[in-house]
């Protein structure tokens, strides 16, 4: 069972008015933006993110995956499912700036023993182990072996919104015993509204804080709330805050990182270079993919459901008839 964590949190860390230097922004566009296009994004379209990071004070910027070439061949996607060194460096050379570089290693997908050299070997900072809550044990040594490695560490517990709130505080207590240095809670389904989050942050904050953590935030923007979401853990507490710029993500999409550098009062983040990002280089490949907020997308998060169902219908030959997919997936009449 797990222990009571006898934590008292102040009610909020801060307000709109705040400066937080806890705060970090991680720019996960390339790796979010990925499952749009299986990661087959240009060298030209990756260096501009990365720039455009750099240039606006971004503090992480994910490059993609580390995926394993049997889950994921290369024929089928492209190199940012496996973010090889040679391919990072082709982007950021030795990355002289003071930008920190990130993947994500889905427990189960990564070959983490080989495809994941000695920070020493890499250009990358931090790995970032992803899992559902029934991987917990292979996240928790896939966590020790990267930070043996040397690199910083997050774990990111996917689809939150379905997992009982027993099973959740027993993983917290887990995870807040191993290496780990970041817990973040994600929306998966982007399913969540602000008193659930409320919530959650504050009992994701007992647990790490007693154990000299912090807590992030990752939010998908199914029912328009991946911002506001974003905005009301920072409050409460949470320090490391997922963005991508115009939300380019799987799906309804991501917090916007022009939309959360705006808010921040820290100083050192600049919203310009990440609007010149957009117009020269986010609008035109608006013509070639799709994402953001439509209405399956909206009906699957308010079924607290997976968006695959929603994606696909989508990319059929009806994309608007907007009842015959809520028929579809609802008994409701």
């Amino acid at each position: 069972m797990a222990k009571h964590v006898d934590v008292v949190l102040p009610e909020k860390k801060g307000s709109w008015l705040t400066y937080r230097p806890d705060i970090k922004v991680l720019d996960c566009t390339i790796r979010d933006g990925g499952l749009v296009n299986s990661c087959r994004f240009n060298d030209d379209f990756v260096r501009a993110i990365y720039q455009a990071c750099v240039a606006a004070g971004v503090d992480y910027m994910e490059m993609g995956y580390k995926g394993s070439k049997d889950a994921y061949p290369p024929a089928e996607y492209g190199c940012w499912k496996h973010c090889s060194e040679a391919d990072l460096r082709r982007i950021v050379g030795d990355n002289d700036a003071d930008l920190k570089l990130s993947v994500m290693a889905d427990v189960g997908r990564t070959d983490y023993h080989t495809d994941i050299l000695p920070k020493d070997q890499s250009v990358i900072d931090m790995i970032r182990v992803a899992t559902y809550i029934h991987q917990i044990p292979s996240a928790v040594d896939m966590i020790k072996a990267c930070h043996d490695k040397g690199y910083e560490t997050t774990l990111n517990l996917m689809a939150i919104s379905v997992v009982h709130e027993q099973e959740l505080e027993e993983a917290l207590e887990i995870l807040c015993q191993t290496e780990v240095g970041v817990i973040y809670l994600v929306d998966s389904f982007g399913s969540l509204y602000s008193e659930e989050v409320q919530a959650l942050t504050r009992k994701y904050l007992k647990y790490a804080w007693a154990s000299g953590k912090q807590v992030g935030i990752h939010t998908h923007n199914n029912c328009q709330l991946a911002y506001a979401n974003t905005i009301e853990a920072l409050i409460l507490g949470a320090s490391y805050l997922d963005a991508t710029v115009s939300g380019l993500g799987r799906g309804a999409g991501n917090c916007p990182t022009e939309l959360l550098l705006g808010f921040l009062k820290n100083p050192k983040f600049r919203v310009r270079p990440i609007l010149q990002c957009i117009q020269e280089h986010i609008v035109p490949l608006r013509k070639e993919i799709s994402w953001g907020y439509d209405i399956p997308y909206m009906i699957t998060g308010q079924l607290n459901m997976h968006p695959r169902s929603a994606i696909s219908f989508l990319d059929g030959a009806t994309p608007t008839d907007y009842v015959a997919f809520y028929d579809s997936v609802t008994t409701e009449e």
